[in-house]
């Protein structure tokens, strides 16, 4: 227990150091969905097609989202490498440079084997050919088709517990549901962690598919 609270305070700390290096870093754009079924705390949704930018960290549930928040941050903060073709009389010249990106909610971490996958979704502006290629190999960039989601809204803590007892109710909603999970839970966090904790808005994510019988 004090190794988690100690991790909550290094990723506060973490947070504190990027508001005041790199200004407002809140998110200025939201996962885009639409609500197909509504009950109570249980939302089916249909996700547009997305562009995320992922990395893959190993570690205890407390502590990985500090190193995959900061990789991430600093691939949109700078940490990439954008082309840029200069028509001139000739010939055609080719110059590196690097392009902020803004910060998009939610931070969505998904548990992968023994391993943990961290992801920023990135703005709806941007393709896969005009977003700057990340400079840090452990970041990718990947193309999500449109995409059935199961989702569960709650507020309070960060904890492992938390997030573990909402993703088995999660589960129970789906199966009464005649849906079939087609991927791993995945954490959504929306908020920094100066928001007031009873105030944040978190979630589970389950993508699925409706059962037909």
């Amino acid at each position: 227990m004090k190794g988690c609270r100690y991790a909550s305070y290094i990723f506060m700390l973490f947070y504190l150091v990027l508001f005041s290096m790199e200004g407002d870093v809140m998110a200025s754009e939201e996962a885009k969905y639409r609500v197909i079924i509504q009950d109570r705390e249980f939302e089916l949704r249909h996700y547009e097609p997305q562009i995320i930018a992922e990395t893959i960290v190993e570690g205890d549930f407390a502590e990985v989202g500090n190193e995959g928040f900061r990789r991430l941050f600093k691939y949109i903060s700078g940490n990439n490498s954008k082309k840029q073709s200069i028509s001139m009389t000739a010939p055609v010249s080719q110059a590196k440079s690097s392009e902020k990106i803004e910060m998009t909610a939610p931070v969505n971490l998904e548990e992968v084997g023994d391993k943990w996958r961290i992801t920023f979704l990135m703005p709806s502006k941007y393709t896969m050919e005009t977003l700057p290629a990340p400079l840090d190999e452990r970041v990718e960039l990947k193309k999500l088709s449109a995409h059935l989601i199961a989702a569960i809204r709650y507020s309070g803590t960060w904890s492992r517990s938390r997030y573990q007892e909402k993703k088995a109710q999660l589960y129970e909603m789906i199966k009464k549901r005649d849906l079939e999970p087609t991927g791993g839970a995945i954490f959504a966090r929306y908020d920094s962690p100066f928001t007031l904790w009873f105030l944040r808005r978190n979630e589970v994510l389950i993508p699925v598919v409706e059962v037909h019988k």
